[in-house]
């Protein structure tokens, strides 16, 4: 079985592009902290696992529109390792987390601002522009009215 289940902290704001069939992909980086410190960490703090996360169609869009920087959310999907030849000619290896669900655990406002709590309000996801036939997936809900 493939299953993965984590809890952490957008690192930067997610990305959406779109496939040439008009498909919807975006993919973003979670800051997973670990439960012990390093051993030649002298200052105590908690170590984080960068992992690259990958989400598609309707749950991609969801991700763009709703996830910013600092959020905290958890993921549950499946490990993929994939490769590809770079431009060097060299054999590239990539390990992901291609996510099924994604739940969001604080409120868009809650999370961390850069430079801290408070301050000036968290800066919006840019809104990528949709290719002409990639459909649309429902009515435009306004941030008030979102449940999370």
């Amino acid at each position: 079985m493939n299953k993965a289940i984590l809890i952490g902290r957008l690192t930067r704001d997610p990305e959406v592009r779109y496939t040439q069939s008009g498909v919807a992909v975006c993919t973003f980086t979670l800051a997973v902290d670990r439960r012990f410190a390093r051993r030649d960490a002298n200052d105590g703090q908690p170590t984080a696992d960068f992992i690259p996360i990958v989400t598609w169609r309707k749950l991609a869009e969801i991700c763009g529109n709703n996830l910013i920087k600092g959020r905290r959310i958890s993921v549950e999907g499946r490990i993929q390792v994939r490769n590809y030849e770079a431009q060097d000619g060299s054999k590239r290896y990539v390990t992901e987390i291609v996510a099924d669900e994604i739940e969001f655990l604080d409120s868009r406002n809650s999370a961390p601002h850069e430079g801290g709590f408070g301050g000036a309000p968290a800066p919006q996801p840019q809104q990528q522009q949709k290719p002409a036939d990639a459909g649309s997936f429902g009515p435009s809900i306004p941030d008030e009215e979102i449940p999370f």
